[in-house]
């Protein structure tokens, strides 16, 4: 009898396209492009003196030597601290916005070894647009694509030996939010976008069985009042009509603490992907 295999390609591909279109087919990138989305990001990041950013650093494989390439390297939160550590960093980033705050921080800091890519990695072409090979290529919570196993295979063109993926696993709470608010702001039900779980099913079917840490994460936007949180979820929860930014007001409002500052907390567990070629 045969077996036919699962094709965890198409899963991947399906349950984004659920998710894209829980999201108004709106992509997710999108919501950087304003410049003060993307300088928030970057602050946050900075939380704890950069523990986060830190702790990264040293679970990366980095060598005054290295080469390294940022797949969705956002505003530079982690390339620019690595560029301080390392020969070279490329760093793919197709946001404006995301560009916009990251040039400004480049230069603040007088870093020349970083080369910026303003691409959708699917776009990129890994002889023409980079400077292969890297020592380490990685991807930080930025791979929103349509086609993974194509992603991971240019992940690995671009690499000559290490090859990292920070992703999520299970209910993040920026899913618990939508869960409860796209029924009362859309009349719909709101779909996640895939997991780790489809993610390690893709690299087993391809021959590669990598390293996983899985570990917890919390992050907190802090917002001055009501009037600054409801502007920023408003966007990423399409909230356009008065009515919909009622609604959002409303479940915000739980957030409220002392003189009126709204912290909202952004609990998730995620997981570090990674293996060595097995050509290296």
């Amino acid at each position: 009898m045969e077996t036919r295999s699962i094709d965890w390609n198409c899963i991947w591909r399906e349950q984004r396209r659920r998710h894209h279109e829980a999201n108004r087919d709106s992509a997710d990138a999108s919501f950087w492009d304003a410049k003060g989305a993307a300088r928030r990001f970057y602050r946050a990041a900075q939380e704890n003196n950069g523990e986060r950013i830190e702790k990264t650093l040293r679970d990366l494989p980095l060598t005054d030597t290295s080469r390294v390439l940022d797949v969705g390297a956002g505003p530079g939160a982690l390339a620019i601290p690595i560029a301080r550590r390392v020969s070279h960093v490329t760093a793919v980033e197709p946001s404006e916005g995301m560009r916009s705050v990251f040039d400004e921080e480049i230069a603040a800091e007088g870093i020349g070894n970083i080369d910026v890519v303003p691409k959708r990695w699917e776009d990129v072409s890994v002889a023409d647009d980079l400077s292969p090979p890297y020592d380490v290529v990685f991807a930080s919570y930025s791979l929103d694509v349509p086609d993974i196993v194509d992603t991971v295979r240019k992940l690995e063109e671009a690499s000559s030996r290490y090859v990292y993926i920070y992703w999520f696993a299970g209910e993040t709470s920026w899913d618990a939010m939508s869960r409860e608010l796209w029924p009362l702001l859309h009349g719909s039900s709101f779909a996640s976008s895939p997991k780790c779980d489809i993610l390690y099913n893709v690299l087993y079917s391809m021959g590669i069985y990598p390293n996983i840490k899985t570990f917890p994460l919390r992050q907190i936007n802090r917002f001055v009042d009501i009037d600054e949180a409801v502007d920023h979820f408003a966007s990423k929860c399409f909230a356009v009509t008065e009515e919909q930014k009622e609604v959002l007001r409303q479940y915000l409002e739980r957030y409220v603490g002392p003189e009126g500052v709204i912290v909202v907390p952004g609990d998730s567990t995620r997981v570090k992907v990674w293996w060595e070629k097995a050509d290296s």
